[in-house]
């Protein structure tokens, strides 16, 4: 069955989004316009491939007829006598694109494009939330509602953030493509940031109905591999390659057959890509002895303690533990420091661990973070305080943005009501 019909134009957008996009902003150097030719496309296929059959190359086949929109709207602009003419023209040189269409996409230059779009999105001309929120859009493919999820704003405003980062692009005349290497220094943080937060969107999804996103997690780590391919000697990239394939690697035991979530203390190892876990674990001992520390070495360290430990019972959780604290200097944020309670607690105890989180309770920015009370639950059940547990899993599974999460902690407090 063809994708097209199984899953609609949103999945469509969202596997072929970044790829698409980029090749088309490429040739025509507007993004406005590159999207629009990529809606009109993914709207042909909707309509052509359940009848004529899945292309070989979908991507190439959204290119060509995305390229086909465009000169088409393109043309039909310069006829026109009027003010839109103006948003359709640009430099000189865009009138002769119109001619140029090619056939088939050049599967080489995907990475080259997909990066240059990214970087085109985090030009330090953009405030950063706008650089994070127009990449999640354009390159991951992500709903504007699920980015507004993130950011916890409402929808519309979100859609006005996107419209006034375009905009502020094409005005200011922002090039695409991959800049200088001392210009892309500038830029490299926030696409580093970026391309993690499209792994964590595929490694741990908002979607209310799919938990782990294997496409986005793929996205990321080409993403990852054509970054580290550019600026081979930064430590922090060399780590968040990494840290990438080490989390990937485990992907194959997370979920059990019926798509609920199964604890890293619970995983079948057997089942985590060992060629993965290898490559991870190399790039680590590489990005170390440069000795030019980062927060994606630290934690794609800790990764590689978890993946290296044959078995949960033998995991050096006190060398977790002391990662965690030099991250913080780092990310000095909420959410690691409650990564830290959990090492503490399993390094030193369920009450070491207790203590740490009631100091974050005390601030009051997790209120509403479902994995606070999942963490603070399983600690007091270790803690054999069943009853508290129970209440803090029961709030956890009513905060929990997915339904594999939600399916395990309600069958974490089954199990516990069952003792």
């Amino acid at each position: 069955m063809s994708i097209a019909n199984e899953r609609g134009a949103e999945y469509l957008f969202r596997r072929y989004a970044g790829e698409v996009l980029g090749t088309l902003v490429r040739r025509f150097g507007d993004l406005d316009v590159a999207e629009e030719a990529l809606q009109e496309a993914l709207l042909e296929a909707l309509i052509r491939w359940p009848r004529e059959g899945e292309p070989r190359n979908p991507a190439a086949w959204l290119v060509t007829v995305a390229r086909s929109k465009a000169v088409d709207r393109l043309r039909r602009a310069q006829r026109r006598p009027d003010k839109e003419v103006a948003a359709f023209r640009r430099e000189p040189d865009r009138v002769d694109v119109i001619d140029e269409l090619a056939t088939a996409l050049d599967d080489q230059q995907v990475p080259d494009d997909q990066l240059g779009l990214m970087l085109l999105c985090c030009h330090p001309a953009l405030h950063h939330d706008a650089q994070v929120a127009l990449t999640l859009r354009t390159v991951a493919g992500l709903a504007t509602d699920e980015i507004a999820r993130g950011f916890m704003v409402e929808v519309p405003t979100m859609y006005q953030r996107l419209v006034r980062a375009k905009q502020k692009i094409r005005l200011a005349g922002i090039p695409f493509g991959v800049p200088h290497h001392d210009q892309l220094a500038e830029r490299l943080d926030a696409v580093m940031q970026v391309i993690y937060l499209v792994f964590n969107e595929g490694y741990a999804s908002t979607r209310e109905d799919e938990y782990i996103r294997h496409e986005l997690c793929g996205e990321a780590i080409r993403l990852g591999r054509t970054l580290n391919g550019l600026v081979p000697d930064e430590p922090e990239v060399m780590g968040l390659l990494a840290l990438m394939l080490l989390h990937d690697a485990r992907a194959p035991g997370r979920v059990d057959t019926d798509g609920v979530l199964i604890t890293l203390e619970q995983q079948d190892r057997s089942l985590w890509r060992r060629a993965q876990i290898e490559e991870g674990s190399a790039l680590v001992d590489r990005a170390l002895v440069m000795r030019r520390r980062g927060r994606y070495q630290i934690e794609a360290a800790i990764a590689a303690l978890h993946t290296s430990a044959p078995t949960a019972e033998v995991t050096d959780w006190p060398q977790i533990d002391a990662l965690y604290g030099a991250l913080l200097r780092y990310v000095p944020t909420p959410v690691i420091a409650l990564n830290r309670a959990v090492a503490r607690g399993m390094a030193a105890g369920p009450t070491a661990g207790l203590e740490m989180i009631d100091e974050l309770i005390a601030d009051g920015e997790l209120d509403r973070f479902h994995l606070l009370h999942a963490t603070r639950g399983e600690l007091l059940a270790r803690a054999g305080r069943t009853s508290e547990a129970c209440t803090e899993l029961r709030e956890a599974a009513s905060l929990a943005p997915s339904v594999a999460e939600r399916s395990f902690l309600e069958r974490r407090v089954t199990e516990l009501e069952a003792l």
